[in-house]
């Protein structure tokens, strides 16, 4: 798809959400990187929801941030693996969204998150956009989100390593952001923690990334939500019957 593009004269001829690739054609990496984000956005929504009783908030799953036009289009693109916007809506003119484009929006997201499957070196690429005469430099992703997308927060996950790094931007360069007494990392604007948790999650023993709030307490998922609820209740159930027991040792039949 090609476009003529008067960029100063008509920027309403740039292209939006619907016109744009949502896809590069490459595959996800590994079979942890789907689950993973699933993990993420389920166990943090009830804490969105509350944070935006409008609904205004919007999260991307291995789906393009535009942030500039080039030939082919995607490559004006970035994937990340997860990434949060706030006080966005999830549709635009009643559709989902297809990718985030920022000459749309203008907002940036407040937290990107990449899942390392190789050595982390394309995650931490700092190379930048150079340009001489009709070549130029492939920019690195650790540069594009720093210097054009600017997130505040850029986590880099190792799964292989049990580790997450969060950068946090200030003064428009990412400085590292050191951990609690829990081994988390602060989100603050968003009252949370990032870390890794290992456990189970969906029939597989790995160090997930997990959220918890900022009483060190981890936000379950819906089906961790439902099997606590679950226990509460057997727990119930054997504490009515042994005060059921108790009563008729006592000679007195319950009526409970």
């Amino acid at each position: 798809m090609k476009f003529t593009l008067d960029v100063e004269n008509n920027p309403a001829g740039w292209p939006d959400h619907t016109q744009l690739p949502e896809s590069d054609g490459t595959f996800v990496k590994n079979f942890q990187e789907h689950p993973q984000s699933i993990l993420l956005t389920d166990s943090i929504t009830p804490f969105l929801q509350r944070i935006h009783a409008d609904g205004n908030y919007c999260i991307g799953q291995d789906c393009g941030i535009y942030w500039r036009l080039t030939e082919p289009l995607e490559r004006g693109a970035e994937a990340p693996d997860w990434f949060y916007v706030p006080n966005v809506p999830p549709t635009i003119d009643g559709l989902l969204r297809r990718s985030y484009v920022m000459w749309q929006e203008f907002v940036s997201p407040l937290i990107v998150l990449e899942f390392v499957s190789g050595n982390g070196a394309e995650e931490r690429d700092r190379t930048p956009l150079l340009r001489s005469g009709q070549q130029e430099t492939k920019p690195g992703k650790f540069w594009i989100y720093e210097n054009v997308i600017h997130p505040a927060f850029y986590g880099i996950y190792e799964v292989t390593k049990a580790s997450v790094e969060v950068y946090h931007l200030i003064e428009d360069r990412y400085q590292l952001v050191a951990a609690n007494e829990r081994g988390h990392y602060p989100i603050a604007p968003l009252g949370v923690e990032l870390g890794i948790w290992q456990g189970m999650y969906q029939n597989v023993e790995l160090p997930w990334l997990r959220w918890w709030d900022s009483e060190g307490n981890l936000l379950l998922s819906g089906s961790e939500t439902a099997e606590q609820e679950r226990q509460r209740a057997d727990r119930a159930e054997d504490q009515l019957e042994q005060l059921r027991a108790q009563l008729r040792s006592a000679g007195i039949e319950p009526q409970l």
